[in-house]
């Protein structure tokens, strides 16, 4: 816990934040809309007699009352989908529709990438990213257990993602193809980060916190979130999420693109209890519209710990 004193000053009642951050979390689950209702779910749940708790802000997640639920029928039938309840949020705030065009650009192991999929009703072209080809085995798995169809999965480092049309070839006929993504409607930026907001299902996470670290996933995080806007529409939205509190990997992360390209910070509708972001830290002032991320801490909701801003891109 040693690591987490560091954000003593930021946040409103620090001993709730700790004891919060020592309790383990409660299994959670998404129901996977492309597959199942709710009501389907909970009929299921209600005739297993596993005890459930909807989240106040979405019906679609839901607590359990077993650690298990990989072994219930709705797991099965790919009705559900084991997802931490905070880390649905960032789909959410993102609300892409049916038949848009939409980049996940660190997308492994998929529970983002399937949950952006359902709320597209499976519907346009979902292009699912991770540099790391493991992983991305996992998130293959995923979205064929969950009967998702309209995604495309790409093995490239996001920070460099290809900037050419997506879906186009070399060749000049294809420049009449008007299947290509010139650019996307929408991008998640969900980005590896220090992981400090999952301590309550991985205690050992602070174990290897070092500033060093911090610095080095920051300089990655801004190279991914460079490349979303570049790829996005004049005018497209992004969200950029992250499981840690640092304000070098959130704040400093939005306060460096706001400097380099051409996107703002933007209100964002995010129904679940949060303090704002930080635009002072460790000496260094950041752009006064970061003040519009939400910062949500284990103590406001009983969840793990989340950062998540939207950006539009420039017109």
């Amino acid at each position: 816990m040693e690591p987490l004193e560091r954000y003593r000053p930021l946040i409103d009642d620090f001993e709730a934040f700790l004891d919060a951050c020592e309790r383990p979390l409660s299994s959670a689950v998404r129901v996977n809309t492309i597959k199942a209702d709710v009501d389907r779910v909970r009929t299921a749940f209600d005739d297993a007699d596993v005890g459930y708790e909807p989240a106040d802000w979405n019906e679609r997640v839901l607590t359990l009352d077993t650690d298990s639920p990989g072994t219930t029928w709705p797991s099965m039938h790919g009705w559900i989908h084991g997802q931490e309840e905070v880390s649905a949020l960032p789909p959410v705030v993102l609300d892409p529709q049916p038949g848009e065009r939409v980049w996940d650009a660190a997308a492994a192991p998929g529970s983002k990438t399937t949950q952006l999929a359902a709320l597209m009703d499976d519907r346009g072209l979902l292009v699912a990213n991770d540099n790391n080809l493991g992983r991305l085995s996992a998130l293959r798995f995923n979205a064929e257990r969950l009967g998702v169809t309209n995604v495309a999965v790409t093995n490239q480092d996001a920070r460099n993602f290809s900037l050419k049309p997506f879906g186009s070839a070399s060749d000049a006929a294809d420049d009449a193809d008007d299947r290509r993504v010139e650019a996307f409607d929408r991008a998640l930026v969900d980005a590896p980060c220090t992981c400090e907001g999952t301590i309550r299902k991985n205690p050992d996470v602070l174990d290897e916190w070092s500033l060093d670290h911090v610095s080095s996933v920051a300089g990655v995080q801004k190279g991914i979130l460079t490349r979303a806007i570049q790829a996005t529409k004049p005018g497209g939205t992004i969200v950029y999420s992250t499981c840690t509190f640092a304000p070098e990997e959130n704040e400093a992360v939005l306060d460096h693109v706001l400097e380099t390209e051409d996107c703002r910070v933007v209100e964002q509708d995010v129904p679940m209890d949060h303090a704002p972001g930080v635009t002072e830290w460790d000496d260094e002032s950041y752009d006064p519209s970061v003040e519009k991320a939400a910062r949500i801490y284990p103590h406001h909701n009983d969840t793990g710990g989340f950062f998540c801003a939207t950006l539009e891109v420039g017109t």
